[in-house]
């Protein structure tokens, strides 16, 4: 195994150089540290874990988390994951301070504010995909304040990696199940939470596409958006469905899945829909075993809530950079008969 002295003589600067930059702790100036990431991720380095641990306490390492504050179930899922990894990384003099706001980018950028003021040192995020969170991720990078998005992703960022559903994969897959659950013509209607969510727009992106060889028989007629809100959901859904009453199939793109799947019991057409929804909650198992939905696709909530923490506190201590930009969870199918 590689150890520092053997990289500071490759790279040919001090033991304490090397110490600084595989430690994250100091200035060092950026090529040199380029230099020495490279020869120790070359050599397989891998920090002493007794060390690791001390320079972790020594540290007192203060982590953020920035979630949605909605009805959809998933994120208090999310939120079970993140609490789990918090207690695990106490051991080591490490905290962790969530917040949880509305699907807005003023309060998200407010949430950013306010854990800078509490001197955070790297940020799990939920992100909208704007411009505004786009530019402050940037900026907390030059900072020195690594980002780690969660759940949703934001195109042309520096954020370090992205914990969660591959959601272009996850639509394709939505699709799939649409198509070989049902038969003739069918008329479907999308019930999504909001364009500003990238996750929302790559799931309906990819189960578009996908459907696009089938589209003799198969045909999207609308698209109306709920914000996660299932009081929302229930009045956009009843009236999708009062104002197409060829619908025979919904796809539920996001929360909401809840008060969408009420709308369908209350208008009479439980089991006469081929409806497809994510996540995995109480609601949704009922709603299977009722036959509202068809079926489920699940994306591992506890895991997106543990692993940004992880991919954080492991580069904070070691200063070794994840070993994949994307850590995508499975695409996990339920149906009735293995709820």
């Amino acid at each position: 195994m590689a150890t520092i002295k053997e990289i500071a003589a490759l790279a040919g600067v001090s033991r304490g150089t090397v110490d600084r930059v595989l430690n994250n702790r100091g200035s060092v100036n950026p090529a040199t540290a380029e230099k020495i990431n490279e020869i120790a991720k070359a050599l397989d380095y891998k920090p002493n874990k007794a060390g690791l641990a001390l320079a972790a306490q020594k540290k007192k390492i203060k982590l953020g988390v920035i979630l949605f504050s909605t009805d959809n179930p998933f994120f208090a899922d999310v939120l079970k994951g993140v609490h789990e990894k918090a207690e695990d990384l106490a051991g080591y003099n490490c905290t962790v301070l969530v917040k949880q706001i509305a699907i807005n980018v003023d309060a998200q950028l407010n949430a950013i504010d306010e854990l800078l003021q509490e001197d955070v040192n790297g940020i799990a995020l939920a992100p909208q995909n704007d411009d505004r969170i786009r530019i402050r991720i940037n900026e907390l990078h030059e900072q020195g304040i690594p980002v780690v998005t969660l759940n949703t992703d934001i195109e042309n960022s520096t954020r370090m990696a992205y914990v969660g559903s591959n959601y272009t994969k996850s639509g394709r897959t939505a699709a799939g199940l649409l198509r070989l659950m049902t038969h003739g013509d069918v008329q479907i209607g999308i019930i999504t939470g909001s364009s500003d969510i990238l996750c929302h727009t790559e799931r309906i992106a990819g189960f578009t596409d996908a459907l696009k060889p089938y589209q003799e028989r198969i045909h999207i007629v609308s698209v109306v958006e709920t914000h996660d809100d299932e009081i929302e959901s229930y009045e956009q859904t009843a009236r999708l469905l009062r104002e197409h009453p060829g619908i025979n199939a919904l796809f539920f793109a996001a929360g909401g899945v809840y008060g969408g799947c009420r709308a369908i019991t209350s208008l009479g057409l439980s089991g006469k829909l081929c409806a497809i929804a994510f996540d995995k909650a109480e609601t949704t198992e009922q709603f299977l075993r009722d036959g509202v939905l068809s079926a489920v696709i699940c994306q591992q909530p506890r895991i997106q809530g543990k692993k940004p923490l992880e991919l954080l506190f492991h580069y904070l201590t070691s200063g070794q950079r994840p070993d994949r930009e994307y850590n995508y969870t499975a695409v996990d199918i339920r149906i009735l008969e293995n709820i």
